[in-house]
Parts: C-alpha cells; structure tokens; sequence
C-alpha cells in the first residue's frame, strides 16, 4: 500500500469517526465496514456515478458514503443543499469554479464544498475515481447556469 492510499484510509477513518454518534442505535459502539461489505447502488443524483452508503440516508439528511466515478465523468455547473467533505481514495478528481480555475486531487486528497459553491466535478481519464464523503443535509445535484465571462 503506498502512502497516499494510507493517508486516504487514515482520513477517512477519522472522518468517519462520529459515525456513532449519529446513528443511534449503534450510540457507543463502533462501526465497521470492509470493502466487501459495500453496497454500491446507482447514485440518485448524478446518472453514472454508483454510491455506497456507510452511515445516514443521503435523502433525508447527514450521511457519508463512497461514490465510484467512470474516468472521464463530468458533472457540470451545479451546487449542493448540503456543504461536503471529500477524501479521494483511488483516482485522480478536480473541481473547477465559476472562475475557470481547476485543481487536480489526487489519491490521498482532501477537500471541502461549500452547498453555495457552484463548481464542475471530474474525475480525470485515466482511472476510474472513488472518493469519501460527508455531508451536513440531504444529497443532491443543483443545476447552474454559467455566467457569462
């Protein structure tokens, strides 16, 4: 395992770890999930993309999953009712903001989505792309119309 895998893995773990107490009947006990033990379904929100719910229900409220982008998928302009957290676990994803500007995350990267942050999401060619995230509400995929530059 290189160290970028390890890095991804140990944030995630503690990104997860409120897990607990968010889910009330499992309140002081901890939660475990292997890869096998995934249940990968079609994300609601984004045709294309499979998710996997490790706690919460992303339609009514706080959750965190994994998401398994195709290489090459694109989601445009869009926001989100919920702000985010991301951990990239395999891949290569980027974020571009209503200024053009794209970052690249590779493996092992963080990042943060504000809900009101209209941004384009990716994940690059190459490989397919699986990342963590946590959200603060409810899943969805907001539609933006692009400003005129």
């Amino acid at each position: 395992m290189n160290r970028s895998s390890r890095f991804a893995i140990a944030a995630v773990i503690g990104l997860a770890a409120p897990v607990a107490t968010l889910n009330a009947a499992n309140a002081g006990k901890p939660v475990t999930m292997t890869p096998d033990q995934l249940k990968w379904v079609p994300n609601p929100a984004a045709t294309g993309v499979m998710m996997a719910t490790a706690w919460g229900d992303p339609s009514k409220g706080p959750f965190g999953a994994f998401n398994k982008f195709v290489a090459g998928f694109t989601a445009p302009l869009h926001t989100h009712s919920a702000s985010t957290r991301i951990v990239v676990i395999s891949g290569t994803m980027s974020m571009t903001g209503e200024d053009g500007k794209e970052i690249k995350f590779p493996a092992g990267s963080f990042y943060t989505q504000p809900n009101t942050f209209p941004h384009v999401t990716k994940c690059l060619a190459g490989a397919e792309c699986i990342i963590y995230i946590e959200t603060d509400g409810k899943w969805d995929l907001k539609p933006v119309e692009a400003k005129d530059k």
